[in-house]
């Protein structure tokens, strides 16, 4: 039988189902061969040489694929129809030749289907191709870039930028992207305008709203009405006047529905709609492709497949009616920059499978396949017929001029099945269907009002709106878009809060850093120029080491430029770029860089080695002011790798520090001697990090504090705060406190009351109580009962038996508790105590056993100590 290959199981179940019993189906689960991450892995030396190996988790799996070709030496590689799916397919060719598990003469052939069905794979198997090179080399000019790059430059960050993790070649244009729009957010300066509408009542008794567009007998722009007052001087205006309908305009307007979905578009889609993530989504499509629900979903196609558009047309008439089918098919053409993986658009196989008959129990697959299956039929429905209409309103001397918008749905056409999500849109309130009105109606005035309103700064990127603009931008592919979102995230330079994405300070270091030194190669144009080449060496258009040749030549000379590059100096450079974001200018003359505490060092960046940025001064360590990365006052509840401090110890005038740890904020007096800890203390649970001062901060470094002696022994009782919160503690023993503010209070009586509460209770430390003693024991000691958690047991040394049930504990003998003691012994092999010192010696001898054995592995350590030098401290 032939062996097909294809990338995943699931996969591979599927075409296994069509085709039968006549093939044997494997998967190679992805790529088999990688580049390993360490150095010399791309050679430019030798014609950029590529040494790869088989990853340890593939091992298996090209060896089953090995040994099902001993059977039948025909090989018939069916992975993704995309340049990924081509590398792979190539890969397994070269591994299993140097497994020599391919001959010379062993067919090895390649076949491509755009969906996993009956039809599209019985075809493709009819047309048997070769590797496509072309491809293959194009997917090999990408992995030498990106390794080149991430090889060569990754270093550089992290000796120049300590904290920094990596560079990408294109991750890092895309982590630009969101740098570069949370600083316009922050140069944001909001303006103030107002608006002004009226509640408008037609003769007939119909209300409506209009909106002031003309005042002192001039149309208004945004920022005429700029303050309350004069809001006021034109809802005074309105109120005085008689108003009346000046005309009456209605427009028939059509609205198209929109393509259907590629790669880029299905993210932003589904981004907009359910929140998902570009890689939460491809996962989702990549299973119900995988299934046969759906064609292959990395695509920068939006064309569809005749056939595909005849059984759209005849799902749309049978489902809605023929009013519903335009006269002819709707034609789509690609926009984007590059369509390199321009295959057929994203649509369900079956265009009569409805959501609702899907059988997929993920909530993820059956929300995306609706997605899917609603734009598709969509975007081969009729129009949307509407009607807009405008009516103006004005008063008899034009001073005053008003006017509403509205609109009605004729027809609703592709909008009966779907419509497309918008991004940080505001509606414009034209949606509301406007009562019937004439021209010279008069309006009565039922309420004027005035709003305020501030401009906004552009939003942050969502995962939808940075894909969009990548698309175009020309950065990235569809194969990679979902990787790159991610890639920076996982690196930690941005973080997403309410699905909004935010650099973190060290995405915005390196940022800054390749800018300056990189500029070249985080540029918009040219990443996208170097993704046409790759496009044109999939057409064979290109050679693929001449472009990764001119590239190398100048990114090797950018590499160098840096050698002599010092931290110092980056900072330096840093401190400049970002000057007018963590040191704005004050507006009262004085320097913004001059430190606050000492009055005397200059504010700088300064990089923690966890990778974090943030402020300090000039003077450290005699001054050791710090403040959170970016403007003054911002992010409170940050700070330096040395704390935050919150003044001084009058004690000991040693400074106290707010810091965060691994295990959450804590305070911390002094720095300690050489070699010791200082006094910390951490935040209690509810303690907000906002509200501590230094006299709470002192308090907390107080504890555990001494209550006084106990008036019964005179042992001393203190009161703290440990890991299971406020305690008071005698003797060993803890009782808790239901305060974490009682710890600071509690005096002798009540922390008296609390532990004797505790002990009534029988809590840890407590001993039990015997309901009744039944004698001696034959072997020695008392045979007591009691009650446990479980019921009434009977308890002689260390034999704890369970009375039966129904048994009462106050009326059972010694003659009872015997046998129930014996049984209990003999079950868990346990032995009298009167017995135990007899039985003593061989543990004796086994414990001896046991350090005689550990001695020799104790000889190293003991002679690595020996030939320290005098006086060196011991590990």
């Amino acid at each position: 039988m032939p062996v097909v290959v294809v990338e995943s199981p699931a996969k591979a179940k599927t075409i296994n189902k069509y085709l039968g019993g006549d093939y044997t189906v494997l998967a190679s689960y992805g790529h088999v061969r990688d580049l390993p991450p360490k150095d010399g892995s791309v050679d430019p030396e030798h014609g950029f040489e590529m040494t790869w190996e088989v990853a340890s988790d593939s091992q298996k799996h090209v060896r089953a694929i090995a040994e099902a070709l001993k059977d039948d030496p025909n090989l018939i590689l069916a992975t993704d129809p995309d340049r990924e799916g081509e590398a792979i397919s190539w890969h397994l060719q070269e591994a299993l030749t140097k497994r020599k598990a391919l001959k010379k003469d062993t067919p090895v052939s390649r076949v491509v289907f755009n969906a996993i069905t009956k039809s599209a794979v019985t075809e493709a198997m009819k047309a048997p191709r070769q590797v496509d090179m072309e491809l293959v080399h194009a997917y090999l000019a990408r992995r030498a870039l990106d390794y080149l790059v991430g090889f060569n430059l990754s270093p550089v960050l992290w000796r120049k930028l300590p904290g920094a993790k990596s560079a990408g070649r294109v991750q890092s244009v895309c982590l630009r992207l969101i740098v570069e729009r949370e600083t316009e957010i922050e140069a944001f300066t909001a303006r103030e305008y107002w608006t002004v509408s009226a509640e408008l009542e037609t003769p007939r008794g119909q209300t409506f709203t209009a909106r002031l567009v003309s005042y002192g007998g001039k149309r208004l722009d945004k920022f005429d009405l700029a303050t309350s007052d004069q809001a006021g001087l034109a809802v005074s205006a309105i109120e005085k006047r008689a108003l009346a309908v000046t005309s009456v305009e209605a427009k028939p307007a059509t609205r198209n529905p929109s393509a259907p979905f590629m790669t880029s578009t299905l993210q932003q889609e589904a981004s907009r709609k359910f929140g998902m993530g570009a890689r939460q989504t491809m996962s989702a499509a990549q299973r119900l492709y995988e299934a046969g629900y759906i064609t292959y979903m990395r695509t920068d196609g939006i064309d569809m497949a005749p056939e595909a558009v005849t059984a759209a047309r005849a799902a749309i008439a049978d489902r809605f009616g023929k009013e519903y089918l335009p006269a002819s098919p709707r034609l789509y053409k690609n926009k984007a920059k590059n369509a390199q993986e321009a295959h057929e658009c994203i649509r369900p196989t079956e265009m009569t499978l409805a959501p609702d008959a899907l059988k997929v129990t993920d909530a993820d697959q059956r929300k995306l396949y609706d997605l899917i299956w609603k734009r598709t039929l969509a975007s081969q429905m009729e129009a949307a017929r509407l009607e807009r209409t405008t009516v103006d309103i004005a008063s008899e001397d034009g001073q005053v001029g008003l006017r509403a918008t509205g609109q009605v749905v004729l027809f609703d056409g592709f909008m009966a099945v779907y419509t497309e999500g918008l991004d940080d849109v505001e509606g414009d309130g034209d949606d509301a269907r406007l009562p019937a009105l004439m021209q010279g109606d008069a309006t009565a005035k039922k309420s004027v009002a005035p709003e305020q309103h501030f401009t906004q700064p552009p939003p942050r990127y969502t995962e939808a709106t940075l894909v969009k603009r990548m698309e175009e931008l020309g950065i990235g592919r569809p194969s990679t878009y979902a990787s790159i979102v991610t890639t920076i995230q996982d690196r930690g330079y941005v973080r997403k809060d309410k699905n909004r994405l935010i650099p973190e300070d060290k995405g915005r270091l390196v940022t800054v850093f390749l800018t300056n030194y990189f500029r070249k190669y985080v540029g918009y144009d040219f990443t996208a120029d170097l993704e046409n080449q790759l496009d044109e060496v999939s057409a064979g258009a290109k050679d693929y080491l001449d472009v990764l040749d001119r590239f190398w030549r100048d990114f090797k000379a950018a590499i160098d430029d840096t050698a002599e590059l010092r931290i110092t100096d980056v900072l330096d450079t840093i401190n400049d770029v970002l000057a007018p974001h963590i040191f704005p200018d004050k507006g009262d003359g004085t320097d913004p860089r001059l430190c606050p505490n000492c009055g005397a060092g200059r504010l700088s960046l300064k990089t923690a080695r966890s990778g974090g940025a943030f402020i300090g001064c000039s003077n450290y360590p005699e001054c050791r002011f710090t403040r959170p990365f970016g403007p003054p006052g911002e992010g409170d509840d940050e700070m330096g790798p040395d704390g935050k401090l919150l003044g001084h110890d009058p004690a000991t005038g040693e400074p106290v520090t707010l810091r965060k740890g691994r295990f959450g904020p804590y305070v911390q007096r002094g720095e300690g001697a050489l070699g010791e800890k200082p006094p910390r203390a951490s935040l209690p649970k509810g303690w907000e990090i906002d509200s501590l001062d230094l006299d709470r901060a002192l308090m907390l470094l107080s504890l555990p504090r001494d209550v006084g002696p106990h008036p019964d022994d005179g042992a001393m009782i203190q009161a703290g705060i440990g890991r299971y919160g406020p305690y008071v503690l005698h003797n060993g023993k803890y009782a808790n406190l239901p305060e974490v503010d009682e710890v600071f209070t509690i005096g002798m009586n009540r922390a008296v009351e609390v532990l004797a509460q505790k002990a009534a209770r029988g809590g840890r430390g407590a001993a039990a109580k015997a309901l009744r003693t039944l004698g001696e024991h034959p072997e020695g000691g008392p045979v007591e009962v009691f009650e446990g958690r479980y019921g009434p047991y009977v308890k002689w040394a260390k034999v704890n038996a369970t009375l039966p049930k129904g048994s009462d504990p106050q009326t059972v003998t010694l003659d009872e508790a015997l046998p129930l003691i014996a049984a209990k012994a003999a079950k868990g092999g346990k032995k009298a105590a009167p017995k135990k010192a007899a039985a003593k010696k061989p543990a004796a001898k086994k414990s001896a056993a046991k350090a005689t054995t550990k001695a020799p592995a104790k000889k190293p350590a003991a002679r690595k100590a020996a030939a320290k030098p005098k006086g060196a401290a011991s590990e």
